[in-house]
């Protein structure tokens, strides 16, 4: 059996509720990708043009500092990286904390929340912060209500 870690980034609380429950679901470590600066409810105004959130998302190559670095990413492998979906993708601080550490070998397993919008692109904009020897599975939708079983069943069909 794999160890699995359950990393996730989450601004409103959303995504945090899911990864905790996926965690629990699957006996998994569970850790949070903390931005060194908090996003305040301006900073994710995506109406604003001026927003930081806004700001960030249309420079493909922001990567906003992570508060730490202290997640043993070679004790496990598989890795299931949370975030919410901002702009069709994931938050450029996703590529931040993936770009930080060596997940050469591993599995990585995106999953997102989102009010509406799909994955888009978001698996296609996360694999070069990652080594290509870092598989990348298809990102899953976990929106609404999941069960345990429903999120145990799911992980065990992609992480064997």
């Amino acid at each position: 059996m794999s160890k699995k870690l359950v990393a996730f980034f989450s601004a409103s609380g959303v995504t945090r509720r899911v990864a905790e429950a996926l965690a629990g679901a699957i006996g998994a470590d569970l850790y949070e990708i903390k931005p060194k600066i908090t996003y305040t409810e301006a900073d994710l105004d995506w109406r604003n043009e001026k927003s930081r959130s806004t700001v960030e998302m249309r420079d493909k190559s922001s990567r906003p500092a992570i508060a730490d670095k202290d997640v043993n990413v070679g004790a496990y492998d598989a890795v299931f990286v949370g975030f919410p979906i901002w702009w069709y993708v994931a938050p450029t601080i996703v590529n931040t904390f993936l770009e930080s550490y060596d997940f050469a070998g591993k599995t990585i397993v995106p999953f997102a929340t989102s009010g509406g919008s799909g994955f888009g692109e978001t698996v296609a904009n996360l694999k070069p912060s990652v080594a290509a020897s870092t598989a990348i599975t298809d990102g899953k939708m976990l929106n609404g209500r999941q069960t345990k079983e429903s999120l145990a069943a799911w992980a065990q069909s992609i992480v064997l």
